[in-house]
Parts: structure tokens; sequence; C-alpha cells
């Protein structure tokens, strides 16, 4: 969505069905999805080999297994010899990525996330300190946090799917597809330059 308030004519691959995207969807693997008659990719491979509590579900044993795909990804983005983004979780083996945050753009989510791009862009500190001492607690039935955390499902919280909504930027999805989503505000920023960069690629 957030390239599309950038101006793009968005397609969608997943090997999993993903009955509310909002867009051109295709059904298929994105390792062997032709790259054919694009401008610009977008990729963000599975993040659980890399997330902050793998370690640990290691350690207990209770680990699953999921493929390592940044590298393969890259490896055919880079083929194209086009713009591309690859985004991730804090921890992945992205390469020289920009950190975008949530407290940036002015939402109630923080979610950290790391983006590589083969082109320039002006990089975004966090901006934590407009989450005031002073700020009233978020409408939320327990606890006085004022920041959404949009992880797991939300009850310990007493979150309910309209906050979670809110503090995205996302009304289209379910609970758990905003719990693996990015707020389409991070790629609409990113967005605004991948369009600079496709310029000098076409000329």
């Amino acid at each position: 969505m957030g390239y599309a308030r950038a101006g793009f004519e968005v397609v969608g691959v997943d090997i999993e069905p993903q009955p509310h995207y909002p867009f051109e969807f295709h059904r298929a693997d994105a390792l062997i999805y032709p790259l054919e008659g694009y401008d610009a990719y977008h990729a963000s491979p599975p993040c659980q080999p890399w997330g902050r509590f793998r370690k640990l579900t290691i350690a207990q044993g209770s680990a699953k297994k999921y493929p390592e795909l940044i590298a393969p990804i890259r490896e055919r983005l880079t083929a194209t010899g086009k713009p591309y983004v690859i985004e991730n979780t804090v921890g992945s083996p992205l390469v020289e990525p920009i950190m975008l945050c949530g407290s940036s753009f002015g939402l109630l989510v923080r979610r950290h996330r790391l983006f590589e791009l083969n082109f320039e862009i002006f990089r975004l500190p966090c901006a934590h300190y407009r989450e005031k001492p002073d700020k009233p607690p978020l409408h939320r039935l327990t606890g006085k946090s004022r920041v959404v955390g949009c992880y797991g499902n939300g009850r310990g919280k007493g979150d309910n799917l309209a906050l979670w909504s809110e503090a995205m930027g996302i009304t289209w999805m379910t609970r758990k597809e905003l719990s693996q989503a990015i707020p389409p505000a991070y790629t609409e920023y990113i967005g605004k330059y991948l369009l600079e960069a496709m310029k000098v690629t076409l000329q």
C-alpha cells in the first residue's frame, strides 16, 4: 500500500495465499517467479531465522526450521540490474541497511525494521521522544503504555483489532496478518526515493 501511495502499480507474489492483499496477486515461489517486465522490486524474505526470540527457542529445543532466503533473493534481484529493496527484522544479515521506526512517522507503533537498498535514501532517525510521559495512556483495557506492540495475539494488554489497525495505519488485515506486517508509511517513504532511482535506471 505504501508503494501504491507513492505512485507505483503494485503486483504481489507469495508462496502462501493472501486473501486480503489489496492489489494484483500471484501465488508463486518468489525464488522462481519471472521478474521480467517490472521496473523495481521489494522482497520480504521470512524473518523467523533472525528474530529476537530465535536463540531462546533454540536453547529451549522448540525452534522450528525456516528457510534462510535473504542471500538467494538478493542474488536474483541484483541480477536484474534494477532498483530493489529487501526488508527484514533487526538482526538479519542485510547489507548496510537503513532502519525505520513508526515513531519517525508519528505512528503509535515502533516496529523497527531494516531495509537493504541499492540506491540512495535519507536515513530517518527514531523519534521516541514524541512518546511524551504526560501523553494520556492509549485507549486500551489494561496498562499505561503509549506504544502499541502489534505482536502475538495482543490479549495480554487488552489490545483490540481496531487499536492495532490504527497503530499500523492498516485497515484491511486480520490480527495475525498485522503481527507480520510493516506500516505502509515505511514503504511510502522509501517509494519516493525509489521513483528517483528508477528515473536514473531508465535513462
